[in-house]
């Protein structure tokens, strides 16, 4: 969850790795530092806190080799003393590491025991091994032999103050990519930390080892067996990852949303017809059994896909959350279909599990926003979600993005036609038309943002946009929101209603607006402040928000927007950090 920069070639590399560490501060932000070459010595800075403190610490203004990196705290406090890079005791070495070592405990007793420690951090075990093997192997050997006793996950980028003309890498299970320009060699945890710097990138395989100078690319496996470099092109552009105009990514992102359901329509439509592989529709239509593995919002999404999978194409589905998942296997059918659903692609539950479907050879299909991840790699098939770099932490339009491609795959599956094309268009307009009246989602959210508790409720497909409201809210609004199904306040939720607690109900299924009406009214007599979001062929002159009528299983799209409204505007008036709220990050790739 933390983000890794390096460079080295002929251009500025600790602006370089600055500009790129900016880049990827949504990865993690507890604190930040760089590791740099002047002139025969290698300098760090680092500082607790954003990437912007750490840039008011460095007086230097030009190197030909830096390392850098912003940190998520997983072992040791967020401090300076716990922030990378890390030095070995005796000073050779300079690390930064992401990832989490899971027997760092046992290698610091069986080989370190006479070396001292500053951090409280695994890394710094990483760091004095090779230091402790570079005693009697060369570096290569020192970072080769490490790696072979590593139990966990780790991307690491290290500096040999003996050797200033080269950066070493080593990569498991976490991500790093490198790219290569026309006069420098970068690395980065993502993509977007090399966009500037590098034309093309090659992501690396697990159990990899690099030596990288000005010159070359020189990459091996764990034993020392030479890699193929293969490079690709670099399609992300600058302007995704520039705000614009707007005050915040979440913002632009949520913008962004109609014109993101025109390009699923572009890139996967031919006139009615859906392209999506003919061989990935036939393992589907073969299976006994779907079953939906996620994390977060794209858990909540992959409840919608479970629902058209099942109503379209009559092929049984479950969701399972992928922590839970690793430590507790389900019963399997006999012709099971297993269906990811991540925006990084590189998270750690997710990719725990793929690695454990594998092994019993059961298809796999990962849906992503990032085809060059970790998850795509170790999948038998991949569909892209086409939302474009998405940077708040909060997902927004990758969660609708996976909707939307969940709907087009279970039209591509279902044997019965339907008019998915045309009211994908519908809920383009629709949402624009929402956007257009955000002051009443601003209006909601500056009367609750004073309130310590919120509920959202809903039935049937509003319960599930529920459960994605109520984290958006918990997520950068702080404020502590649960989702209910409305049927389900009278066992038990209910009891938490006191004066003036917000319950926002969700109204778009005709079969449900009557009975999620009433139990709304349930709470107002107990004293909740109500509101209610509903689409216009089911609206009262007193509801709060009235969105466009669409398709009714296509009409989640249109009101999680309102939703995204409220959290966003009750984050910004509590002036709150939208884009990077306290004690999350945007890729998970830690257990």
């Amino acid at each position: 969850m933390c983000g890794i920069v390096g460079y080295i070639g002929k251009e500025n590399a600790l602006k370089a790795v600055v500009e790129g560490l900016e880049k990827l501060e949504y990865r993690g932000y507890d604190s930040a530092g760089v590791a740099y070459k002047k002139g025969e010595d290698i300098l760090i800075c680092k500082e607790k806190g954003r990437v912007s403190d750490l840039k008011l610490c460095i007086l230097d203004t030009d190197s030909s080799l830096a390392i850098g990196h912003t940190r998520w705290a997983t072992h040791g406090e967020p401090n300076k003393r716990n922030a990378h890079p890390h030095c070995s005791m005796n000073g050779r070495f300079v690390i930064v590491h992401n990832g989490i070592i899971e027997n760092y405990q046992k290698l610091k007793f069986e080989y370190l025991s006479e070396y001292s420690f500053i951090s409280e951090t695994d890394t710094e075990i990483i760091v004095n091994l090779i230091e402790h093997f570079s005693i009697s192997l060369t570096t290569e050997e020192a970072i080769r032999k490490t790696m072979s006793l590593l139990e966990g996950s780790y991307a690491c980028l290290i500096l040999d103050q003996n050797d200033l003309e080269h950066i070493y890498c080593m990569k498991d299970k976490s991500p790093l990519l490198i790219g290569r320009g026309k006069s420098a060699v970068c690395f980065a945890s993502d993509i977007t930390g090399l966009i500037g710097y590098a034309e093309e990138y090659m992501p690396l395989e697990d159990k990899t080892f690099g030596v990288i100078s000005k010159e070359g690319i020189y990459l091996q496996d764990i034993i020392g067996i030479a890699i193929e470099n293969k490079f690709q092109k670099i399609a992300v552009q600058k302007e995704e990852i520039d705000k614009q105009t707007y005050d915040h990514f979440m913002l632009k992102e949520i913008y962004e949303q109609p014109m993101m359901v025109r390009n699923l329509i572009h890139h996967y439509f031919s006139k009615e017809e859906v392209n999506v592989s003919s061989k990935l529709i036939h393992h589907i239509r073969q299976s006994d059994k779907i079953n939906f593995v996620a994390c977060g919002s794209s858990m909540y999404a992959s409840y919608f896909a479970k629902y058209y999978m099942e109503k379209l194409c009559g092929i049984p589905c479950e969701v399972f959350c992928a922590s839970e998942l690793v430590y507790s296997t389900p019963l399997i059918s006999k012709r099971p279909f297993f269906i990811f659903f991540s925006q990084s692609g590189e998270t750690a539950d997710l990719i725990a599990v793929i690695k454990k479907i594998k092994k019993q050879r059961f298809p796999i299909l990962t849906i992503t926003n990032t085809i060059e991840s970790s998850m795509v790699r170790l999948s038998d098939y991949y569909l892209n979600i086409y939302a474009g770099k998405e940077i708040a932490v909060a997902s927004t339009k990758a969660y609708t993005a996976m909707i939307v491609t969940s709907a087009i795959l279970a039209r591509a599956v279902s044997k019965t036609k339907t008019n998915l094309k045309s009211n994908l268009k519908a809920v383009s307009l629709a949402m624009e038309k929402v956007l257009e009246n955000k002051e009443v989602c601003k209006g909601i959210a500056k009367e609750i943002i004073d309130q310590k508790d919120a509920f959202y409720i809903g039935r049937g497909i509003d319960y599930w946009t529920s459960l994605e409201a109520s984290l958006k809210l918990k997520e950068i609004a702080y404020i502590h929101t649960e989702a209910f199904s409305s049927g389900e306040l009278k066992h038990g939720p209910i009891a938490l209603i006191t004066k003036n607690t917000p319950v926002l109900a969700i109204i778009t299924q005709e079969g449900t607006n009557r009975i999620t009406r009433s139990n709304l009214e349930e709470t107002a007599s107990r004293g909740a402040k109500t509101y209610v979001i509903a689409s216009k062929g089911l609206s009262t002159p007193k509801d709060d928000v009235i969105i466009p009528n669409v398709a009714h299983y296509l009409s989640p799209l249109v009101s999680v927007l309102v939703v995204q409204l409220i959290a966003y505007y009750a984050a910004v008036l509590k002036h709150n950090d939208v884009d990077k709220p306290k004690n999350l990050a945007k890729s998970v790739t830690v257990e």
